[in-house]
């Protein structure tokens, strides 16, 4: 594979996007990259001020832009029931789905739902999110939803005795246990699109070690002064920019060579840096058993049933 850049994006004028998290990191490289080759982009995002703040730095480099500022709260349910009843009425297509927004390694906390932090908003919200704005995915052709999954999935066990680590917590644990979900329900979505023959496929990305404010914020309300420090000094020398972490989501959802299924991160340093490529050993990951565990606690846990994918599954 060759150094895919955003120079082979091609002309997305036409296409509608939605970014969840927009406004800063990762989520913003991607909006960035989207609106310079005329898409028009949905901002999602829980603080509208930043995404504000966002929005009118992207106008001043791209006055051309198309953008679309919506508030949307990951950590509610109701709040993303309302976001995706609000998307539904105003669009009659979305081409792509990039399911970007999360929180890492935080203290213990609690969505308005009563879900763990991570879990709730790295995975439950974004498998609710998918559910709901399928009808409109299923009707556009060729579409791609595209989750965010990270390395730290490697630290991650689906724990489904206790899925919101209500007896003993780990915030890495938490947000590996998130990561792995995110990658799970990629692959299974995948599973259900195939089988119900539609011509939407469903992928993963993750961004290697980008050097972005997740991992500011993490140590920061963590308290954690060794993390801070090591983030600060060696990351930078370690990781790489949110520009280059923003690639493999970007690939993951333009590029021709993608099928449904697949991963795409960054292709040096055992995956922490470097231009995007397809993950062969991915599909290693999946698990048929748990993946189809997971959706079906996750289809209890939200209410969100994808009801319009009701084609039997292959054994």
């Amino acid at each position: 594979m060759s150094q895919w850049t955003v120079s082979e994006i091609p002309d997305l004028q036409g296409r509608i996007v939605l970014v969840t998290g927009a406004n800063s990191g990762l989520d913003l490289e991607t909006v960035r990259a989207l609106a310079a080759k005329r898409a028009h982009v949905i901002m999602a995002c829980r603080n509208l001020e930043k995404g504000q703040q966002a929005q009118a730095t992207l106008l001043k480099e791209v006055p051309q832009a198309s953008l679309e500022l919506v508030s949307l709260d990951l950590a509610s349910l109701d709040a993303v029931r309302e976001f995706a009843s609000g998307f539904s009425a105003n669009h009659a297509r979305l081409n792509l789905l990039f399911n970007n927004a999360g929180v890492m390694a935080i203290p213990r906390h609690e969505t308005r739902d009563g879900f763990e932090m991570q879990f709730g908003t790295n995975h439950l919200a974004h498998f609710a999110l998918t559910g709901l704005l399928l009808p409109i995915l299923l009707a556009t052709s060729q579409s791609r939803i595209i989750s965010t999954t990270s390395a730290a999935r490697a630290m991650g066990k689906i724990r489904f005795d206790d899925l919101n680590r209500t007896r003993a917590y780990g915030r890495w644990e938490a947000y590996g246990q998130s990561k792995l979900s995110n990658l799970l329900f990629a692959f299974e979505l995948q599973q259900r699109l195939a089988a119900a023959d539609a011509t939407t496929i469903s992928v993963a990305a993750h961004p290697g070690y980008a050097v972005t404010n997740l991992q500011t914020t993490s140590a920061t309300t963590s308290g954690a002064s060794v993390e801070q420090f090591l983030y600060k000094t060696i990351g930078p020398a370690l990781g790489q920019s949110a520009h280059m972490g923003a690639l493999p989501q970007l690939y993951a959802g333009l590029s021709t060579d993608i099928h449904g299924g697949e991963l795409v991160g960054p292709g040096s340093f055992g995956g922490l840096r470097g231009y995007p490529k397809i993950d062969t050993k991915a599909q290693k990951e999946y698990d048929k058993a748990t993946a189809r565990h997971l959706w079906e606690e996750s289809v209890k846990l939200t209410g969100v049933d994808y009801s319009a994918l009701r084609s039997p599954l292959p054994s």
